[in-house]
């Protein structure tokens, strides 16, 4: 697959990936925005007030009436968070010309649906609507608060809080409940208006269309917006270490302890610590996981994610609230082990292999291509899946080990029972 990109405005880019394998035409138009925990609710709320309507469709119903004249085509709002920034807006399906049943075009009624969304919304007295508004701050709130139902999820989430406290990484993407509830239709269209006329506005399309085809198509549906002079998107610093390891232990009402762990990490040979996250935690053959969890059985689940726009490494983990201190110790003598370059050669056979997969795997998916494409956009990044991965298969055991010895525990996060007490 070759990649194109053109810029069809002052920071609007299209990326065009044309892939014959899809029977679906896949699009996308995301916002990227810094992440900021005054507008972080602001631009979770936004995407979902414009998918109720447009002006020429004013209400679902009639939106939902217009994809099904489009063979079922699907358009929804997403919200993610990549780096340090936001994303914001719609992505959006539709069957390929060559399989509909006349040979009629969706390419063009498809975008220029999109492009209605996000710039011509129904509003009411010059204002995004306030009934709206209203019941999307509802239903942004209830998902809000549903995060705390997921303890897991949640135990994450406040690790990351604690650990980049006052970095915009340890803020969530859906915003606060105060700050969402505090939210104005007056206040809301202010701050649609400035993303339309300098929010980072990125387009991508993967399908078997023509990329001057789909060019004039992104052309056209954009072709009403007004621009203003945009910041470009700066790259992500990477965590900035404490100098004394935060131990922070809350109590909720849960029968299973949740034990997280943050590691700053002061390598800049991102490949080689991917790879040592893999052996570490990052697959069912890791040393967690074989040893933490099946092994000694200190953990009902235990594995590390390596955030590599950030550099840092967190560890997830279940445990009985009465083996705090065991697991914490486990866990940290298996990173001891690869800092010392304790592994069988399996171990990293099965590391390298996992990666190949999952790298492999992303060409499987028109969405997950588009994903890693933005997370590239908003990490200030410009690289290709198969570069990365053929820069990942060079590793060597010796970059492993140097990588693992800048790993180091920052921030403990351990989410206890009320009955437990103190475990610290």
């Amino acid at each position: 697959m070759k990649r194109i990109r053109t810029q069809l405005l002052p920071e609007v880019y299209l990326t065009c990936l044309p892939a014959a394998k899809f029977k679906t035409d896949f699009l996308s138009a995301q916002f990227v925005t810094p992440l900021r925990l005054e507008t972080a609710g602001l631009g979770a709320l936004l995407p979902a007030v414009l998918e109720r309507g447009t002006r020429r469709y004013p209400d679902m119903q009639q939106l939902t009436a217009a994809e099904d004249l489009l063979y079922g085509a699907n358009i929804s709002h997403s919200v993610r968070k990549r780096g340090e920034s936001q994303l914001w807006g719609f992505v959006a399906t539709a069957i390929d010309d060559a399989y509909t049943p006349g040979g009629e075009r969706l390419l063009e009624p498809l975008t220029e649906l999109v492009g209605e969304l996000l710039c011509d919304p129904c509003v009411e007295n010059g204002l995004l609507r306030g009934d709206y508004t209203a019941s999307e701050k509802t239903n942004l709130i209830d998902l809000i608060r549903s995060t705390v139902n997921d303890k897991r999820t949640f135990a994450g989430k406040r690790l990351l809080e604690e650990m980049c406290r006052g970095e915009a990484y340890g803020v969530s993407h859906l915003g606060e409940e105060e700050a969402v509830g505090a939210i104005t239709p007056s206040i809301l269209t202010t701050y649609y208006r400035r993303q339309l006329a300098a929010g980072r506005l990125e387009l991508y399309y993967c399908g078997k269309a023509e990329p001057a085809r789909v060019e004039d198509a992104f052309r056209r549906a954009f072709e009403g917006l007004r621009r203003e002079e945009v910041a470009p998107i700066s790259p992500v610093p990477h965590h900035r270490g404490s100098s004394e390891v935060r131990v922070v232990q809350e109590q909720m009402d849960v029968s299973q302890g949740k034990l997280c762990l943050g590691y700053s990490v002061d390598s800049v040979d991102k490949d080689a610590v991917l790879v040592m996250d893999m052996l570490f935690g990052g697959t069912s053959n890791s040393k967690l996981f074989l040893n933490v969890r099946e092994k000694l059985s200190l953990c009902y689940y235990a594995s590390s994610a390596y955030h590599r726009s950030k550099n840092l490494i967190t560890v997830s983990s279940g445990i009985e609230s009465k083996n705090y201190q065991k697991a914490l110790d486990e866990i940290a003598h298996q990173l001891n082990a690869i800092q010392r370059g304790e592994w069988e050669d399996w171990e990293f056979s099965a590391a390298m292999s996992s990666l190949k997969n999952a790298y492999k795997a992303i060409f499987d998916s028109a969405s997950q291509l588009e994903d890693f494409y933005m997370g590239q956009i908003a990490s200030g990044q410009d690289r290709e899946p198969e570069e990365m991965l053929r820069d990942i298969l060079t590793v060597t055991p010796e970059r492993v080990v140097e990588a693992a010895k800048t790993v180091r525990l920052d921030t403990v996060y351990f989410l206890t029972g009320k009955e437990e007490g103190d475990n610290g």
